[in-house]
């Protein structure tokens, strides 16, 4: 594949609304599909116009499913999908779901009891794939375990792989320990902004949660200032991407959603409120016959999560267990977003369609 050619294809798509990706779980277990949202009609001024009837939802087949049949979606970066097994972290491909090339990425050390928290991005100064691999574990007693946090699991290592299309090259390096304890529940689609991967932390008894970084140039982990108002907040906030910008959800309690979004990466005074979204009531809740594969962990997760805001200036919201809603902030209207063949249940993947493979001199 030519690099300009993948480049200027990535930059016309990036200028249009995305392709929504759904990793459903029931009643098939571990499925893709996908719906693009973009149109080549311009009605981004009609709010009453509403295309979704048109748009058709339609599955994506992985071809190394024999190999993994159970997987978690690690994240989407610049077209490509990091999918890595969901029961034992392994294997790991990154995937173009719409070219099919894919590529095995090497194994890494095993413990018999571990939590493990991966983060996949690209750096727009090195031109680099990477990937970061946290391992929490504990010495193993001979008793197996269910491992649903990892709250006791102090013991740490970090490992980073630079990608490459040459597998020759692909090899994981040890970087040391984790100082934090990464939330879990917070690891799904990890923002990728300014070249730093984003998660949440275990709340601390007095801080709260802190939002970290893990920059893929430096290969270095920092905290990163929060915005003061959400201090005191522990729990109920969750990471997202506005505009390009890192933005930090709040919900306040009786359907309240704050929208706090750093305009400068790194400047404490630059985190704005940008909008304050009431009337967020979970419409749709998860019971029991679904407490198993991806939704042990959507369970934990945010009743209501920001997806992206769209090109007409609409937020897309993700109901816990999948319901799709557009929020006009205009008209401060909420409108449920309904697709042909959309399954039932789903967690939603922000991905930017292109025709990129890995390599590094995109």
């Amino acid at each position: 594949m030519d690099p300009d050619l993948a480049g200027l294809h990535h930059t016309a798509v990036e200028n249009n609304d995305p392709i929504l990706l759904f990793h459903c779980d029931y009643p098939i277990g571990n499925q893709l599909c996908f719906v693009d949202l973009s149109s080549n009609d311009d009605h981004d001024h009609d709010h009453y116009h509403d295309d979704n009837e048109n748009k058709i939802v339609r599955k994506i087949t992985t071809p190394f499913c024999n190999s993994m049949p159970e997987f978690s979606v690690v994240g989407s970066c610049n077209g490509l999908l990091c999918l890595s097994d969901s029961l034992y972290g392994e294997p790991v491909y990154v995937f173009n779901p719409f070219t099919r090339e894919y590529l095995e990425l090497p194994k890494t050390k095993q413990f018999n009891e571990q939590v493990v928290v991966f983060g996949f991005g690209f750096h727009p100064v090195t031109k680099e794939y990477k990937l970061v691999k946290i391992v929490y574990y504990r010495n193993s007693n001979g008793r197996k375990r269910v491992i649903r946090n990892n709250r006791n699991y102090t013991k740490s290592e970090v490992q980073v792989i630079t990608i490459s299309k040459e597998m020759s090259k692909n090899c994981w390096r040890s970087i040391g320990k984790m100082n934090c304890q990464i939330d879990i529940q917070s690891t799904d689609q990890a923002p990728l902004v300014n070249g730093r991967i984003h998660w949440l932390s275990r709340p601390g008894r007095i801080s709260g949660r802190a939002i970290i970084s893990f920059d893929l140039k430096e290969e270095k982990f920092d905290v990163v200032v929060k915005p003061t108002q959400t201090v005191s907040i522990r729990s109920n906030y969750h990471l997202a991407v506005v505009r390009g910008c890192l933005a930090a959800v709040t919900s306040c309690g009786y359907g309240k959603l704050e929208i706090w979004v750093m305009k400068e990466y790194g400047i404490k005074e630059s985190w704005i409120k940008e909008l304050v979204i009431h009337g967020v009531n979970p419409a749709k809740t998860l019971s029991h016959e679904y407490r198993y594969g991806i939704w042990k962990r959507a369970l934990s997760g945010p009743l209501v999560r920001v997806l992206c805001v769209l090109k007409n200036g609409e937020i897309l919201l993700e109901y816990r267990g999948g319901k799709l809603v557009k929020y006009d902030p205009i008209w401060k209207e909420f409108k449920d977003v309904v697709f042909t063949k959309m399954p039932k249940l789903f967690q939603t993947i922000v991905h930017v369609g292109t025709l990129n493979w890995v390599h590094t001199t995109l």
